[in-house]
């Protein structure tokens, strides 16, 4: 029996089907900055009619820490839609319905299927002890009979340690309740507290420096299992008495695991800004609300609650130190000329009991930014550059759509497409981006889970999109990566790269990248971009030394 292995770029993603190639798939070595983090594969196919165990082996310098991962796969039912044959911005086309590669399992062998082809990851992150310089890293293929095959990867490691991104916010709404129904914990017990961490790590490793704070069970997505930090007790009529020890504790977590920013709960519910949101006695152990759910948005009762909430969550930001490091909001995506002035209404309330507290919220149209109806407007990338071109300070993101040649991180959008989410957040002068589906395990706006191994539209295709819900997978003891998250980790350092080369934003290198749309997908060009970079980066320090 022959084993056939390969060298891969990470960009590329190799179904089942995926025929052998003529030659390696990483024709030119890999440059990076001196502390940043990259990947690539080695691919597999073994020709005859018994299974065998493969095993792989990594050789690389000091300071390269290299991590090996097997490449699983996860069954897709359809394709995304719109479906754009002979497309640069759809990727499995003649693989789906079938097997996707995507969840990235912590195992260095696996028993190798003959006919099949399946991969291997490899994440290589430099240490302090790194140095500058070309090196070589050399990974070996075990099969459990036959000969081993030996792999050279060349890497270029340039003199330049990219800074901690500034000034650009990122957050991807983190949902607590998944951990709870997950791990089938009773509420915040000790066993959430041990997984909390392992998935907050998760966050800031791929590049988010904010997290979703549950002080009251997120109004997101349905009627939600209840996952509500803040004990609240009732001590008599209009009267509320307030502990935050599990605030400060989730915060203290956050904290330690790299979080530097926090997104506080919408206090009035999503898509029309009717109700207060459910708030629970204690932490909702026994599902107690402290008031009908029907209760309206600005009714006398809610505003009593808030003018007594309000002023302790100033004081506990503030001695927590994470008042400027904060984000608020006050209902998600005002649709209609209702759902606006309802907003309006709830905006104003806050802005009388809690002046201090800036909003933001999801509004795709420019006339509400125009209107000044929140503070700080977070666009669709569809319509974002509109904010740009009126100099309206403003978020962006993506939620379901769009789709077709826009930016996404779908199941079938191209590895080399979500690789450019770094590049084109850097192109405007954004302050942060958004997406809703970190972790939302869940059947659409329902508290059913779903087994995200075999399900990743939530059940709510063509509406919800494979791959949009979540962006890892629930492991037995913490998060299990994505294919496409990792991508998108490794493109958020393309950001860091330009900011602390001090490349102005409208360099003629960026000039390609013309909007969220219409932008340079492919491989080629993203590792081009790079090289040039490198390159000016060298001279520069060359003039400067002289």
């Amino acid at each position: 029996m022959t084993i056939c292995s390969w060298v891969s770029s990470s960009l590329a993603r190799h179904y089942p089907a995926t025929p052998v190639p003529k030659a390696d798939l990483l024709p030119v070595s890999i440059e990076a900055a001196l502390n940043e983090r990259f990947s690539f594969q080695i691919a597999m196919q073994m020709a005859g009619e018994q299974p065998q165990q493969v095993r792989l082996e990594v050789d690389s310098p000091r300071g390269l820490m290299a991590q090996i991962r097997r490449v699983g796969y996860v069954p897709i039912r359809h394709h995304n839609v719109p479906v754009m044959p002979d497309s640069a911005d759809m990727e499995g086309l003649g693989h789906i319905p079938g097997y996707v590669p995507d969840p990235l399992y912590e195992e260095d062998s696996m028993l190798l299927p003959a006919g099949e082809t399946h991969a291997f990851w490899i994440t290589v992150r430099p240490s302090r002890n790194a140095l500058p310089g070309r090196h070589t890293i050399k990974v070996t293929v075990i099969p459990e009979t036959g000969r081993r095959k030996t792999h050279t990867v060349r890497v270029r490691l340039h003199d330049i340690v990219l800074r901690k991104r500034k000034n650009f916010t990122i957050t991807n709404w983190f949902y607590s309740d998944s951990l709870m129904d997950w791990y089938k914990t009773d509420g915040f017990d000790k066993r959430f507290w041990e997984i909390l961490p392992r998935y907050m790590r998760n966050l800031a490793d791929h590049g988010l420096d904010t997290v979703y704070v549950p002080v009251f069970t997120p109004p997101l997505d349905g009627i939600k299992r209840p996952s509500q930090l803040l004990r609240v007790k009732k001590v008599q009529k209009d009267q509320y008495r307030f502990d935050w020890r599990d605030v400060r504790k989730y915060i203290n977590h956050a904290k330690s695991c790299g979080i530097t920013h926090f997104e506080w709960p919408h206090p009035f519910t999503q898509w029309g800004v009717k109700h207060a949101i459910r708030i629970y006695k204690d932490q909702g152990q026994n599902g107690e609300l402290l008031w009908p759910a029907h209760t309206g948005a600005t009714s006398k009762t809610y505003r009593i609650f808030l003018a007594q909430y309000l002023p302790q969550l100033h004081r506990f930001l503030a001695k927590e130190n994470i008042l400027k490091k904060s984000f608020f909001h006050v209902s998600d995506e005002p649709h209609n000329d209702k759902d606006r002035a309802n907003y309006r209404k709830a905006r104003t309330m806050l802005g009388e009991l809690a002046p201090w507290m800036k909003v933001m919220d999801c509004m795709t149209d420019i006339s509400l930014a125009r209107q000044g109806l929140t503070d700080v407007p977070i666009a669709s990338i569809r319509t974002a550059l509109d904010f740009v071109a009126e100099d309206i300070p403003s978020w962006c993101y993506y939620c379901c759509g769009p789709r077709e040649a826009f930016l996404n991180r779908l199941i079938d959008t191209p590895l080399a497409k979500i690789a450019m989410h770094g590049l084109l957040f850097y192109r405007w002068p954004f302050k942060g981006f958004l997406h809703w589906g970190y972790n939302y395990w869940y059947k659409s706006q329902t508290r059913d889970l779903i087994d995200p191994y075999t399900v990743q539209d939530a059940l709510a295709w063509p509406h919800w999109a494979y791959g949009d819900p979540f962006m890892v997978y629930p492991g037995p003891d913490g998060p299990v990566d994505s294919v496409r998250w990792e991508i998108f980790g490794e493109s958020l350092q393309d950001y860091a790269l330009l900011q602390t080369l001090g490349v102005d934003r409208n360099n003629k290198l960026l000039a390609p990248l013309k909007s969220f749309e219409n932008f340079p997908k492919t491989e080629r060009w993203r590792r081009d971009l790079r090289a040039k970079l490198f390159a000016e980066a060298k001279k520069k320090t060359k003039k400067n030394s002289r």
